[in-house]
């Protein structure tokens, strides 16, 4: 938490923090976030400011609360304390600038749905509830699909898809909002050497076009290759900025302690991705 000092320099604070109309540019702030459940913190005074047209890397060791994070900044589940601000708005009034790709253990992937119809999903906000789906948005939703390379599996039932293709299909949902913000629950784990180069191809793609994508992600070796920021977080941020001045062996083992055992294969990665820039 902030001290006294720095609390009376606003200028200091990350935007969620002040009410001065500053911040439609940031895609994402928190300031003095906590969520707990049953009185036990599971994120605790965590606070940044995400730099606009970047893809940022949100790491962190197992129950570090990484998903906690994104759930409350979605107001998926309630928070203890703390701000959050999406482009200077709360995220009710800015939500149709969010797109959001859950983990895809949380999905009942047997509802008995197609790709098409869960992609179409991400259109409601446009097309309205209750009111039916209509050929243009399904044209959108097609295309999106074609997007990740699934257009051919369109109609097919999201439980006859692989890992691979189901998490697709979560994706081509999240960039058929055409949102400014998207927010990724881990989108690399369990799919197929394709699926990941696919996904990266995307995230290129959405920061070539202005867009902001905050990724939950467990590999360390690739956070150089992958990311241009990052956020070290476990319960709190240890640290967060550009990729080549933050993910640095001592913030690291801060952030993963003892339980770090990776720390020479990522200082090569670092390594390669200076030399390679």
């Amino acid at each position: 938490m902030l001290n006294p000092q720095e609390r009376t320099d606003e200028t200091n604070l990350p935007t969620a923090a002040r009410d001065d109309g500053s911040g439609a540019d940031v895609p994402l702030s928190v300031y003095d976030l906590t969520v707990a459940y049953h009185r036990k913190p599971v994120i605790w005074d965590v606070g940044f400011d995400l730099p606009a047209g970047q893809l940022i890397g949100i790491v962190g060791p197992n129950g570090a609360g990484k998903s906690t994070l994104l759930k409350a900044v979605m107001d998926l589940i309630p928070r203890a304390s703390g701000r959050v601000r999406i482009f200077g708005d709360t995220y009710r009034d800015n939500r149709h600038r969010v797109g959001y790709v859950p983990q895809r253990e949380s999905v009942d992937w047997q509802f008995p749905v197609s790709a098409l119809d869960v992609v179409a999903m991400g259109l409601y906000d446009k097309i309205g509830w209750c009111r039916p789906v209509r050929k243009k948005h399904r044209e959108q939703a097609r295309e999106a699909l074609a997007r990740v390379g699934i257009g051919d599996l369109a109609d097919r039932q999201i439980s006859q898809l692989s890992g691979g293709q189901q998490q697709r299909t979560f994706l081509a949902r999240a960039l058929v909002q055409d949102a400014d913000l998207y927010l990724m629950d881990e989108p690399f784990a369990a799919v197929d050497a394709a699926t990941e180069r696919a996904i990266v191809e995307i995230l290129r793609d959405l920061k070539a076009r202005g867009k902001t994508a905050a990724v939950i992600h467990h590999d360390l070796q690739t956070v150089p290759e992958y990311f241009d920021y990052v956020v070290l977080l476990n319960m709190r941020v240890v640290a967060h900025g550009p990729v080549e001045d933050t993910f640095t062996q001592d913030n690291l083992q801060k952030t993963y302690g003892g339980r770090l055992t990776l720390l020479d294969e990522v200082t090569e990665a670092m390594r390669r991705r200076e030399s390679s820039i």
